[in-house]
């Protein structure tokens, strides 16, 4: 099933020759899922677009700050920032005890 409000894709050059995209992007939804998404969308009193329209900017977001923390770990393993097996497990542990400790 479609998402009702998606137009095609509408293409444009640039002077410079790179290909963009405007418009809108077409979305093929499962049936289930579309249910589901228009469940959500009443129970919000808002509409399906602006829930997909959320939903994917929230994933690109959050890929973003992921690849941004992995580089800064690596970054910090070439310049030899890390811990031990043991220095690990010694933390965790912890943490542990600390979070039982508020329980």
């Amino acid at each position: 099933m479609y998402l009702s409000t998606v137009a095609t894709k509408q293409r444009r050059w640039t002077e410079a020759g790179d290909e963009h995209y405007t418009g809108r992007m077409e979305v093929r939804l499962s049936p289930e899922l579309q249910a589901k998404l228009d469940r959500m969308a009443a129970e919000q009193g808002r509409n399906a677009e602006s829930l997909v329209h959320e939903a994917v900017d929230r994933l690109v977001g959050y890929d973003d700050w992921f690849l941004r923390e992995v580089e800064k770990g690596l970054a910090q393993v070439e310049r030899g920032q890390v811990l031990a097996h043991e220095e690990v497990g010694s933390r965790l542990e912890k943490l542990l005890t600390e979070k039982q400790r508020r329980v």
